[in-house]
């Protein structure tokens, strides 16, 4: 007989080791069938750049890269994703310590006496006990169907998710202070026209008093061109509101108080030249640089492993467990010879008469992989939409921009030259306020219509991911503002 059963037991965990597999299906990435161009592609014209994950800087305007610098390093959205990211990178280390032994250490002290009930017949002295202990023990799950392999897959492929929550979340951020700070230019620019032909209108009208009390007009002229001059002065306040509206939507993108940009945005800035839209590329390039269908991989990927986990409950599971200590009725003898005491065990724990509620869980696992599946797939169409969407908008705003701007021309010119054939007596007070009208009308139309060029062409860039600087927010200790607190801050790393 084998005098030393642990190197037995030690002989028959490695076998089982070495030949032991991973139960459950392996993660294989779908193949989902996207088409070789855009259908909305560009086919002609000037050769587009090539997309620029940093592209608000391509407007060349200060201001704006300011902004989405600021936000990227202090938006509490991001902030929030960083931190889910950081919990699901804790939680994959604590998943890869179960390839290790968990090892605990105890020790204990106890002195205890009898009752003369307990121990009848003998001395009170002799009922006294003593007792000293120490020791550790060791339990290793033998991972011979791949329950814990298939546990770390998942954790690896959750945190994976959730990086590409975080660079998503980074894209929609970008995308939001881009649009948001043209939006804000737009709104200053129509609030500038509508001023401006609220002063001309003012100067019509008092022209036309002039007139009346000369006693070449009417009233009823005097009552049209002052109704006109109300019409385009109310049109003042509910600008100043959006643009009012726009400041604190920026101001709380970039962590700060609502009002924190108010004095820095409130002098309007002309809308910057637009530079050429990026190059789309392939549908195929498109899906692997877009973070949301990465993340919807990576969930795939996760359920499919969970699978396997449940799968295990299907086999016995070993655990290798160990103890060595000492013990003595005397603290002095600790340690000694003859005082120690070991423990070397191989247990199995299989619940084969819980089939059912096993089945169960794999019957749930292939349901949250089927889910996953589809969404994998829904955000695949999504970001080719997405794409499709953003290409024809920016086609046609520009196509409707270049017919504005030439109505916002014509229109003023009209108008001028209405006021010179009114002041000459040849037109009538109708044909001034109604060109004047026209004229109030396209150039809003235009400031409109080149905010919506320029949020297109934001929106492009965002379809195609540009805009995710591969660059975390910054990490904050507990209890710190985001600005001007003077709170000890951990800047986060440069890259990933």
């Amino acid at each position: 007989m084998d005098k030393h059963p642990r190197h037995a037991v030690l002989a028959l965990a490695t076998a089982l080791f070495v030949s032991a597999c991973a139960v459950g299906p392996d993660y294989v990435r779908p193949d989902t069938p996207v088409p070789a161009q855009f259908a909305q592609a560009p086919t002609a014209g000037q050769a587009a750049p090539a997309i620029d994950t940093e592209f608000w800087r391509a407007f060349g305007d200060p201001e704006l890269t300011r902004l989405v610098e600021d936000a990227l390093a202090a938006n509490h959205d991001l902030r929030i994703a960083l931190a889910h990211y950081d919990s699901a990178n804790a939680l994959l280390r604590g998943a890869k310590f179960d390839y290790l032994p968990t090892i605990t250490a105890q020790g204990q002290a106890s002195d205890q006496r009898l009752s003369a009930d307990q121990a009848p017949g003998v001395a009170r002295g002799d009922r006294d006990a003593k007792s000293y202990g120490v020791g550790a023990t060791a339990s290793w799950e033998l991972d011979l169907f791949g329950r814990v392999r298939r546990s770390v897959e998942a954790s690896r492929a959750d945190t994976a998710a959730s990086g590409a929550d975080l660079a998503a979340l980074q894209v929609a951020i970008v995308g939001e202070v881009a649009s948001g700070y043209f939006e804000l230019r737009g709104l200053q620019e129509r609030l500038r026209v509508a001023q401006d032909n609220a002063t001309n209108q003012q100067e019509t009208l008092r022209l036309v008093d002039a007139r009346f009390n000369a006693g070449r007009g009417s009233e009823f002229d005097t009552s049209r061109a002052r109704a006109q001059v109300e019409s385009t002065q109310a049109r003042v306040p509910a600008l100043e509101a959006q643009v009012a509206v726009a400041m604190h939507r920026l101001a709380v993108l970039t962590g700060r108080a609502p009002e924190a940009l108010l004095g820095e945005l409130q002098a309007s800035s002309p809308l910057p030249t637009l530079p050429v839209a990026p190059d789309p590329g392939t549908p195929g390039e498109l899906l692997r640089r877009r973070p949301d269908v990465a993340a919807a991989e990576q969930r795939l990927h996760a359920a499919t492993a969970r699978i396997g986990v449940a799968t295990a409950d299907l086999f016995p599971r070993f655990t290798l467990g160990g103890l060595i200590g000492s013990q003595a009725v005397d603290a002095g003898n600790l340690f000694r010879r003859d005082s120690e005491t070991r423990l070397v065990a191989l247990g199995i724990d299989w619940s084969f008469l819980d089939i059912g509620r096993v089945r169960a869980r794999i019957a749930a696992t292939d349901a949250d992989a089927a889910g996953e599946l589809a969404r994998y797939q829904q955000s695949v169409l999504q970001a080719l939409e997405d794409t499709e969407n953003a290409l024809v908008r920016l086609d046609r705003t520009r196509q409707e921009d270049a017919h504005l701007a030439s109505a916002a021309r014509d229109s003023a010119n009209a108008a001028r030259l209405a006021r010179v054939r009114y002041d000459a007596g040849a037109a009538d007070l109708f044909e001034v306020l109604d060109a004047e009208r026209t004229r109030l009308q396209a150039q809003d139309a235009f400031a409109d219509a080149r905010t919506r060029n320029a949020t297109s062409l934001v929106a492009l860039y965002k379809a195609m991911a540009g805009g995710w600087p591969q660059r975390l927010p910054v990490r904050q200790a507990l209890g710190a503002a985001a600005h001007g607190d003077g709170a000890t801050a951990v800047v986060a790393e440069g890259g990933r």
